[in-house]
């Protein structure tokens, strides 16, 4: 018994030292390493039996089977059966309530209020893949580093001094180049700016030692275990501080029951250079962090909040009100803060969103907005349709307000990953979309988009007036006819033939119009008439 007792301790130890399971009675990775051991020690009890058959011969009658190991064989069944119940009793046939309150979500929300006109300098054009292709290049131009490490592929969006950016460490590239390199350890990272694509390799003056891709005591996840032997972690999120230091951003969870009703309860910050470690509860987040909610808890709770705010029964039968996110997300910048953007839309899926949420990655306050409109995947069918003799691959939508209209945003990408066009799809009506070079800039290409566009009376900020025409010009951009005219006051103004094509071919200097426009350098035309 002794020696089963010995070789099972070591066998735990062992285990316990490369899977890192959570001293924590919460987490199922607990029970199923005390359900491991328990088995090993009867595996390895039993054999002694086994192994010494002639005992069990000449004495038949004296032979019993262990009464502790009855009692450990009755104890793993209690704790799964208990386990099982407490967690039935957690689920949403009895829980609905708990699971729609999940995440508390503010429907008292004004659109146009709430999100600025959009701010070309603060969007995150590029994509997860785009800046992977672009990080990777850059790593491939440095000779010295590329035959040591890699690049990892986290790519953490953030906001880092008011730059959107995406942040990634490099990690060792196998064991041998660790323990060649382990003593410097790894001395740079990989920021990208996903607005102009500007990719740069930031060298440290003291190497990281404490990461994903190290061994021993250095490995990341083991050093935050053998710090927090009850904190049941999350992915970790590299992201810099405000003077451009690197930290592990390491989330731990709090279950209900074992493994039930996920939640955040806090996050460890964790220094890769020094491995100095500091944990802060969820009330008490420094602000320059930008992610302590991970992207599937937050679609998670939405969709449980969608699913059972009328209970669970209804969520199965009636339906009524039921509503999921869609498949897909992205992230926006919105006062400093990285939000994730998804839509709502019906049960019954029918290719259209009911709304949209925004939730702080932060903090998790989360407001739903109430615009119907197409669901992104149309967007993105839409505005592939429309350079379908190219084809090129739609990126994932970004929400943003543009003339106060919800308007989709998404890049055309070629079969390298390189972003050739941009596209601009309504959300309200996603036939009304138009595509730009990207060579003319974002910048243009939305102008584009809104003289090519009519609205008509759905802006909220139109102005009308009446204007004596003293010079027209027209110019062809992308087989599309565009008008520029100057009025008696050396105004500028914009417009697609498409918007009057049956007035503006036959309009001469001295004609007077009346005109809705929005204000701009080159004010955009909306709407025109002949004044009569």
């Amino acid at each position: 018994m002794l020696r089963s007792i010995i070789i099972t301790l070591i066998i735990a130890l062992i285990t316990y030292y490369f899977t890192l399971p959570p001293i924590n009675i919460t987490s199922p990775a607990f029970w199923s390493f005390l359900i491991f051991i328990c088995i090993i020690y009867i595996v390895l009890y039993s054999s002694t039996i086994i192994l010494n058959p002639i005992k069990i011969i000449k004495h038949p009658n004296k032979f019993k089977f262990p009464k502790h190991i009855s009692i450990i064989l009755g104890t793993i069944l209690v704790i799964v059966v208990g386990i099982f119940i407490t967690n039935i009793f957690l689920s949403p046939i009895f829980q609905a309530k708990r699971y729609a309150n999940r995440i508390i979500v503010n429907q008292d929300t004004n659109f146009t209020e709430d999100i600025k006109e959009v701010d070309f300098n603060k969007i995150p054009l590029l994509d997860k893949d785009s800046t992977t292709k672009l990080g990777d290049r850059k790593l491939g131009s440095q000779t010295a580093w590329v035959s040591q490490f890699y690049v990892s592929d986290l790519y953490t969006q953030i906001n880092y001094n008011d730059k959107i950016i995406r942040v990634t460490p490099l990690e060792y590239d196998g064991i041998i180049k660790y323990f060649t390199n382990r003593k410097d350890g790894i001395k740079g990272y990989i920021t990208v700016n996903s607005v102009n694509g500007e990719a740069n390799l930031e060298v440290l003056e003291a190497g990281m030692k404490y990461m994903p891709s190290a061994y021993f005591g250095e490995d990341l996840y083991r050093k935050l275990r053998f710090s927090y032997p009850t904190l049941i972690f999350d992915e970790a999120n590299f992201e810099l501080d405000d003077n451009g230091k690197p930290y592990w951003i390491v989330p731990y969870i709090k279950y209900s029951g074992v493994g039930a009703i996920k939640d955040i309860g806090g996050i460890v910050l964790l220094d890769p250079v020094t491995g100095d470690s500091v944990k802060y509860d969820i009330n008490n987040v420094p602000t320059w962090v930008d992610h302590v909610y991970d992207a599937e808890l937050i679609i998670d709770s939405l969709d449980d909040w969608g699913t059972y705010q009328q209970g669970f029964l209804n969520s199965i039968f009636g339906q009524k009100n039921v509503v999921n996110t869609t498949d897909g997300y992205n992230y926006l910048i919105l006062d400093n803060d990285v939000y994730l953007y998804t839509g709502i839309t019906s049960v019954i899926s029918d290719e259209s969103n009911i709304g949209f949420t925004l939730t702080n990655l932060r903090t998790k306050e989360t407001n739903y907005y109430n615009v119907a409109g197409a669901e992104e995947y149309s967007a993105m069918e839409s505005s592939e349709g429309l350079v379908q003799d190219k084809d090129y691959d739609a990126t994932f939508p970004l929400l943003i307000n543009l003339n106060n209209r919800p308007t989709y945003l998404l890049s055309l990408k070629d079969n390298a990953g390189l972003v050739k066009m941009y596209a601009f799809v309504d959300v309200e009506d996603y036939q009304k979309a138009v595509t730009a070079e990207a060579s003319m800039g974002i910048e243009e290409a939305a102008k584009k988009y809104l003289s090519e566009v009519n609205f008509n009376n759905n802006y909220t900020n139109i102005l009308e007036k009446t204007i004596t025409i003293q010079k027209i010009t027209t110019a062809i951009i992308d087989g599309n006819t565009f008008y520029y005219l100057l009025d008696e006051e050396n105004n500028k103004y914009s417009l697609s033939i498409k918007v009057n094509q049956y007035l503006l071919p036959y309009l001469n200097v001295g004609d007077k119009v009346d005109i809705k426009y929005n204000e701009n350098e080159v004010n955009q035309v909306i709407a025109i008439e002949k004044n009569v």
